[in-house]
């Protein structure tokens, strides 16, 4: 019976975790959309799909599992997770990941 107990939580732990990739993809959409497609003058910032979508999808990824853990009860993995995203953010936001083409703002800009 404990094997089909944690076999059951094993199972779980994936779904949220794919569940947690899925929404840091639709989270990244709008981004990668501008970004891809191009603002200002048709532009493309190919960093927008290279840096930006792994980095939101691992920051789901990580997000799920702490969440997760921490309705385990056990902490430590959800501190570890934790200590992942942030480690994921700041590389976010060192290399500008979301940023996109400039958008066509009017004159003097």
């Amino acid at each position: 019976m404990e094997n089909r107990r944690e076999a059951i939580r094993g199972v779980a732990g994936c779904m949220v975790a794919a569940a947690g990739g899925a929404a840091g993809m639709l989270t990244w959409a709008p981004y990668g959309r501008r970004g891809i497609f191009g603002g200002f003058e048709g532009e493309s910032e190919w960093n927008v799909l290279l840096l930006g979508l792994p980095v939101m999808t691992l920051g789901g990824i990580a997000a799920g599992i702490a969440l997760f853990a921490l309705v385990q009860g056990k902490w430590r993995r959800a501190l570890g997770a934790a200590a992942l995203l942030t480690a994921l953010a700041g590389f976010g936001v060192a290399f500008d990941v979301l940023e996109g083409p400039p958008l066509n703002c009017g004159p003097g800009c």
